[in-house]
């Protein structure tokens, strides 16, 4: 069954956006815009929402890179090849880059310190 209640013209706008701004449309996305148009346009509210196109406090870069960075933390594999190719688009430099892999896995590290409070219990009481 189709969720196709916007028109083709409004999923076509949508999908020239994100080429634009992302260098290509995500797979995942090309599928819904086939079959689930209510989803794809739920999928950009929702970032306009998240960020801003006019009056955002975060420059574009930024919103990237900190994209970037909880995509990688949340094993995201999908969304870190978007904002790859965003961030491709964007030039962003590569010291950046580097910058937001090290502070993903430098959060994804904290939460295994952070987790272990119950083995640290444990290992206190003996």
């Amino acid at each position: 069954m189709s969720q196709n209640t916007a028109s083709p013209v409004d999923v076509e706008t949508i999908l020239a956006g994100m080429r634009a701004s992302m260098g290509e449309v995500p797979s995942a996305i090309q599928k819904a815009a086939a079959v689930d148009v209510a989803m794809v346009a739920e999928q950009v509210r929702s970032s306009a929402f998240a960020m801003p196109p006019e009056n955002g406090s975060l420059s574009p870069e930024t919103r990237t890179l900190i994209y970037l960075a909880v995509a990688l933390a949340t094993s995201n594999a999908a969304c870190t090849r978007a904002m790859v190719n965003k961030a491709r688009v964007q030039s962003i430099e590569s010291d950046k880059l580097l910058e937001a892999l090290h502070i993903a896995r430098y959060a994804m590290a904290t939460q295994v310190i952070g987790n272990a409070e119950p083995v640290y219990d444990l290992i206190s009481e003996r």
